[in-house]
């Protein structure tokens, strides 16, 4: 069985009754056992999951019918799923969960079996997938090298061809910094577009769940399934009238792109030029497609205002809903700050999303689309802030993602594309940026550009590779 059959090829095949459920479960489970030095993976659900596989099978022969009925995927460690714990990456005493979040009910409801809850850092705070009692997630195109974070497990267990599509949420970059360092498609939704029930309003707004797929197809399939909003949510969004599944189908028309290199912090002098060269190069290739492309920044202004006190406020609620959590130091520093200065600012916060939402949003006057790195550095070496405390590890991952955590200040979609690899086979991603609720725009675009560039067609050489944990 090809290892990277995608999510609607795999959908077709099972429901053209040309392979079971159980054949693909099981496949990505032995890929999952086989691939374990990777890390992708905190739990495998290995007797649930083949239940539910054939469970599955003997709906489809009765002639059910679902968008991903007995397909299987995978979900990040902060997502509840009953009968398993949600850690977050922090060590404590967790009980299982007794319900599903709305995530998982609407995949179970799109028919998807979830094989298991990919790794993560503490609270989703840093650009790798490591933490002391949960493992460290390698990259499957060089194991040496972190896929990423926050979402970097479900990016690895994509990128290895365990399973063809994986849920990640984004608070900071946390879907689109993995799926730029592993050659993925890495959708961050519009705020509100994915419920994150039974949190109501996650990190106070800033962080959204979405999917990591290898194409754009796969990737706005996942999304048409996820989308839908809880009625306690805070932010409440009609439903697209037209599936992102036909955007990725529909040519998006003549577009005008922005290209910046500048952050709300000026232009990075740690941009790698390898990447820098990469996006130039994504935009030559966009400017052959017809499209107008044209250097111009977006104009953040003070945008750090409005991420700072939502992120360490968001990380104290973590905490201080946990059972007796044992934190890093420098998550627990994290956390403090929320406690004594971002509780307090995070009104102000609020009260200044209009204000940069309009100061920002003055370049979709002249563009209908921002590209920009997806990060200024290539893949982090896996350990590379062991031991580091708060300041360092701030300051460094800082550095090396800068390009991403705006749009979630501001609520808009994003999409991470891949543009091609450094000298030594390391990927490297594009973002394409929109305004408010157009996802479909992104989508149509990337698809586009996918069809020219082809990178769903290349895929680690030796996922396996052996490495030490």
């Amino acid at each position: 069985m090809d290892d990277f059959l995608g999510l609607a090829d795999q959908a077709a095949l099972l429901a053209d009754g040309e392979v079971s459920s159980r054949e693909l479960v099981e496949h990505a489970l032995a890929r999952a056992d086989a691939l374990d030095s990777l890390d992708a993976f905190r739990v495998v659900r290995y007797e649930a999951a083949l239940k539910e596989a054939d469970e599955a099978d003997r709906r489809m022969a009765a002639g059910e019918w679902l968008p991903l009925l007995g397909v299987p995927v995978a979900i990040k460690d902060d997502t509840d799923l009953a009968g398993e714990t949600t850690p977050f990456a922090v060590l404590g005493d967790h009980r299982p969960k007794t319900t599903d979040a709305e995530i998982v009910r609407k995949l179970r409801e799109a028919g998807a079996v979830i094989i298991g809850k990919t790794t993560t850092c503490e609270i989703g705070l840093w650009p790798f997938s490591e933490s002391p009692g949960f493992g460290r997630a390698r990259n499957p195109w060089n194991p040496a090298r972190t896929p990423g974070g926050s979402s970097g497990g479900s990016a690895a267990a994509v990128a290895a061809g365990i399973v063809p599509a994986a849920v990640g949420s984004d608070g900071a970059g946390s879907i689109r910094i993995p799926a730029a360092w592993t050659n993925l498609v890495g959708i961050k939704p519009q705020r509100g577009r994915v419920s994150g029930y039974p949190h109501t309003d996650p990190f106070n707004g800033i962080t959204v769940w979405g999917p990591l797929a290898r194409t754009v197809g796969d990737a706005a399939l996942l999304l048409d399934v996820l989308t839908g909003s809880h009625p306690d949510d805070a932010y409440q969004l009609d439903h697209p009238v037209t599936p992102f599944a036909t955007a990725a189908e529909t040519a998006p028309g003549r577009l005008r792109i922005a290209v910046s290199f500048r952050t709300a912090f000026g232009v990075p002098s740690r941009l790698d030029p390898e990447i820098r060269l990469a996006v130039e190069r994504v935009a030559r290739r966009l400017t052959a497609l017809g499209h107008k492309v044209f250097p111009a920044d977006p104009d953040y202004g003070p945008i750090f205002m409005g991420l700072v006190p939502r992120g360490t406020t968001g990380v104290a609620d973590w905490l201080d809903g946990m059972p007796n959590p044992r934190p890093e130091p420098r998550t627990e520093v994290e956390a403090r700050i929320g406690r004594i200065a971002g509780r307090r600012l995070l009104p102000l916060a609020r009260r200044l999303d209009p204000y940069f939402r309009r100061r920002v949003g003055r370049i979709f006057q002249t563009a209908d689309v921002v590209l920009t790195p997806t990060t200024a550095q290539l893949p982090l070496e896996v350990g590379a802030f062991d031991g580091a405390g708060y300041q360092r590890t701030q300051s460094g991952v800082a550095a090396a993602c800068p390009y991403a955590w705006t749009w979630n200040v501001l609520g808009w979609p994003g999409v991470n594309v891949p543009a091609g690899f450094s000298r030594d086979g390391l990927p490297i991603g594009a973002q394409l940026l929109g305004h408010d609720s157009d996802e479909a725009t992104l989508i149509s675009l990337a698809a586009q550009l996918e069809a020219v560039e082809g990178w769903a067609d290349r895929h680690p050489a030796e996922p396996a590779a052996a490495v030490s944990r």
